[in-house]
C-alpha cells in the first residue's frame, strides 16, 4: 500500500491578521472561545503571537494546526496548541517552533497548562521533554465562572476538575 503522506507537504508560518477569523472560529470549536484561561490568567490567542501549520496537498492549502504563546521573561507559555490531523507530525512541528522561539528569546523554561483529562496531550508533551510540575486543584471551577458552558465530564470520561502544569527547562 502506498504512503499517502507523500502527497502532502506541511509548512509552518507565523499567523497574521488575516488569520484572525479562522483562529477565532477554531477557538470556539476547540476551546469554547476566548478567553483561554490558564492559572488564573485570561489570554486572547487571536491577539497573541503564534504559528499555523499549513497542509499542501492535491486539493490545495488548508490550515491544520495552530499554536499561540506568550513570552514573559524568563518564561514562555504555550497558550494553545492543536493539530487538526493526527499522525502527520503537525503538533511536533508546532511544538518545535515554539521551543525554538523560547530559546531565541533566552527563556529559561517553556510551560503550559492542560486539563487532567487530556491524556493524549499529557503524553505528547512528556514525550517532548516536559514534566508535570504542579496540579491546580479544582482549576475548572474557576474557569467555569467565566465559561459556564464547560462540562463536568471531560475526555476519556474523566471528571473535569483539575489542571496540570507542565514545563520544560531550557537552560
Amino acid at each position: 500500500m502506498a504512503n499517502t503522506n507523500l502527497l502532502y507537504k506541511i509548512s509552518i508560518r507565523p499567523k497574521t491578521e488575516e488569520d484572525t477569523a479562522w483562529l477565532r472560529q477554531h477557538l470556539i470549536n476547540e476551546w469554547g472561545g476566548e478567553p483561554v484561561l490558564a492559572n488564573k490568567r485570561s489570554y486572547y490567542p487571536t491577539r497573541l503571537p503564534g504559528f499555523l501549520a499549513i497542509l499542501e496537498g492535491p486539493k490545495g492549502k488548508e490550515i491544520v494546526g495552530e499554536v499561540t504563546y506568550s513570552v514573559e521573561k524568563p518564561d514562555c507559555e504555550i497558550v494553545t496548541l492543536s493539530s487538526l490531523r493526527e499522525g502527520l507530525g503537525i503538533g511536533t512541528a508546532l511544538f518545535s517552533y515554539i521551543e525554538t522561539v523560547a530559546r531565541a528569546e533566552q527563556c529559561r523554561k517553556l510551560h503550559l497548562i492542560t486539563t487532567s483529562d487530556n491524556l493524549n496531550a499529557i503524553g505528547f508533551y512528556q514525550k517532548r521533554g516536559m514534566r508535570i510540575v504542579g496540579v491546580l486543584i479544582d482549576a475548572l471551577d474557576d474557569i467555569r465562572r467565566v465559561k459556564p458552558h464547560i462540562g463536568h465530564i471531560g475526555m476519556n470520561n474523566i471528571p473535569l476538575k483539575d489542571a496540570l502544569l507542565l514545563e520544560k527547562r531550557l537552560t
